[in-house]
């Protein structure tokens, strides 16, 4: 169901979000210093809307504070800055974990020998369900991940059905294109993985095409300069789906 743009207006009118805690908070996302004075409004605007909207959840003790939500969102809506908030309909829940979490798998091997572990991770989001994340009061401590621009990239990916690293793409932009220059891309990285050679990428990226698409969309966001210069195409492609470009650092110094 379609949110009404007055009804999120409305919910985020309610929230008190001082300025110096925007100011802090935008300080520590240096990614966000490509936009131009109007985008940072807006994306405040849709920070407060997301935050208004989902349904928020500390887990293993962890309370939540403003500085945590704000961060999170803001991060979570520079994905959707140029395509809306609806991108992120018909899910509601979001889940922080202190730190790295347990995730219980079952798999059936070929042999049909069912395999129950526990999968430590930093993030996952579930089809149809909650964004699950790790929070890190030392980003150093992230080791480099940006798990909300991860996971919240699945999240764009899975409304095509199932993440398998093509999301819906814009009227004028080509499925076939994509996918081919998303797979020469991916094959050529996974071959780089494989040799142990090193990557300026997060290799976990080489794991499959969703993988992918997540971990070159945080490169997009926080390294785009990197991006364009190991996979120019793929910058490309996601420049035309975020309709942003951050590697033309645009905004007036503050």
């Amino acid at each position: 169901m379609r949110i009404s743009d007055w009804w999120r207006r409305r919910q985020a009118d309610r929230l008190d979000i001082a300025e110096p805690l925007w100011e802090q908070v935008e300080s520590e996302l240096h990614f966000l210093g490509h936009l131009l004075p109007d985008e940072r409004a807006q994306l405040r605007l849709l920070a407060r809307q997301f935050i208004a909207e989902k349904q928020w959840s500390g887990a293993q003790g962890l309370q939540l504070t403003p500085r945590i939500q704000l961060t999170i969102a803001l991060q979570a809506c520079l994905l959707v800055l140029h395509l809306g908030l609806d991108w992120y309909a018909g899910w509601v829940g979001i889940v922080v974990y202190p730190g790295d979490f347990l995730i219980p798998r079952c798999m059936i091997d070929e042999d049909g020998v069912v395999h129950e572990y526990d999968d430590e991770v930093m993030g996952e989001a579930w089809h149809g369900g909650p964004v699950l994340l790790s929070w890190f009061d030392d980003l150093a401590d992230a080791h480099g991940i940006n798990v909300v621009i991860h996971e919240f990239a699945h999240k764009l990916d899975m409304r095509s059905g199932d993440a398998d690293g093509v999301p819906p793409l814009h009227e004028g932009m080509s499925r076939r294109h994509w996918i081919a220059v998303m797979r020469e891309a991916f094959d050529d990285f996974q071959r780089r993985v494989d040799r142990s050679e090193e990557t300026l990428l997060d290799p976990y990226g080489a794991e499959w095409p969703a993988e992918f698409f997540a971990v070159a969309s945080e490169a997009f966001f926080e390294n785009p300069a990197l991006l364009l210069d190991e996979y120019p195409d793929v910058h490309e492609q996601l420049r035309l789906f975020y309709r942003q470009n951050p590697v033309v650092q645009r905004a007036v110094p503050r």
